[in-house]
């Protein structure tokens, strides 16, 4: 019974997430519409599973949700700052920079939240990821130290993301 439901559920986490966007973009919940949106949850993930073949053993649920929150609150205060950079610092003051990440991160399921979260907190882009795999290339909007911003990258999102990955 076990591999029937592995094939059934592949990506259990997925499932449920689907199956909540689904119904969040619904705009009400109705029974039809968390049907419907656990038959999403179910079919997506087992129809793509064969692109999946090291998906992540163990995920830490607990740190992935106090991540999410810290990040959302990066992402409210970075946009304060942003709208202060705009409105008070002249085009000829900025101070642009693109920032080198050395990664510690292999996994590349980690990788896409390192570099989605960079890029969800306003002021900041992630650009390229090295070939290897072992580095992430961000731009920053303004900035007098871009030695403090990867050191705060690698301390405030990967290290994080490297407890809740392994």
């Amino acid at each position: 019974m076990t591999g029937f439901l592995q094939r059934l559920f592949p990506h259990p986490l997925l499932t449920v997430l689907l199956a909540i966007v689904w119904v969040l973009l619904q705009n009400e919940v109705t029974a039809g519409m968390v049907v419907f949106g656990l038959i999403l949850g179910i079919i997506i993930p087992a129809m793509t599973a064969v692109w999946w073949p090291d998906r992540p053993s163990s995920i830490r649920l607990g740190r992935m949700f106090s991540y999410g929150l810290i990040v959302i609150w990066d992402i409210l205060v970075a946009n304060v700052e942003v709208a202060w950079i705009v409105l008070t610092v002249p085009n000829s003051k900025l101070k642009p920079a693109w920032i080198v990440v050395p990664l510690e991160l292999t996994q590349p399921e980690a990788i896409t939240v390192l570099a989605g979260t960079i890029t969800l907190t306003p002021g900041t882009v992630s650009a390229d990821l090295s070939t290897e795999g072992h580095s992430l290339l961000v731009h920053v909007l303004h900035t007098d130290d871009p030695d403090g911003v990867r050191d705060e990258i690698k301390t405030r999102y990967e290290g994080r993301l490297l407890e809740i990955f392994t």
